[in-house]
């Protein structure tokens, strides 16, 4: 008899402080490079911020011009705040910097809390721990979180790629 496949969707939540510069770029570089492998039914992608100031905005013009220049579309994106229930929905839930982090430790329900964790643990080619804030900046500095979030999400989706829970065999 044939093999089937189980597929269970992985869920990636990116998070920032406003959700309208680092995150949304992750979301958007992360969905083009899960899109270029064909994996858009296993993995879901979505961003948010620790903090409502933004919610409801479009991205900063800035992150989607930098977006734009490398193929990513931000522009129907919109800001939210992290939710009680992101912790149960998401798989993974990554944020851009310690500040971010350590505020999502704080919200967290202890049984969630090994979901948490930095993107840059999975880039390859960067030192650095945290993708810095580009929002007072210049230009530079959203090319910079691009070249950051380019680097750790296609480490990420090769640690996913690799998982146990990612495409498993079942038998029939």
């Amino acid at each position: 008899p044939p093999r089937s496949y189980v597929t269970r969707m992985i869920k990636v939540l990116f998070v920032c402080m406003g959700n309208i510069c680092r995150s949304p770029t992750a979301e958007a570089a992360f969905r083009s490079l899960v899109k270029a492998h064909g994996l858009e039914r296993q993995i879901m992608i979505d961003s948010a911020g620790t903090h409502d100031y933004h919610v409801g905005e479009q991205p900063d013009p800035r992150a989607q011009q930098a977006g734009r220049m490398r193929g990513y579309d931000l522009c129907s994106l919109r800001g939210r705040q992290v939710t009680p229930a992101d912790f149960r929905k998401f798989d993974y839930i990554l944020a851009m910097d310690l500040d971010n982090l350590i505020h999502l430790q704080k919200i967290c329900p202890t049984q969630h809390s090994a979901k948490l964790g930095l993107l840059m643990d999975y880039a390859r080619h960067h030192k650095e721990r945290e993708i810095p804030d580009p929002y007072f900046g210049g230009t530079k500095g959203f090319e910079k979180v691009l070249d950051m979030v380019e680097d750790a999400t296609a480490g990420l989706l090769a640690e996913i790629r690799s998982s146990p829970a990612f495409g498993k065999k079942a038998t029939r």
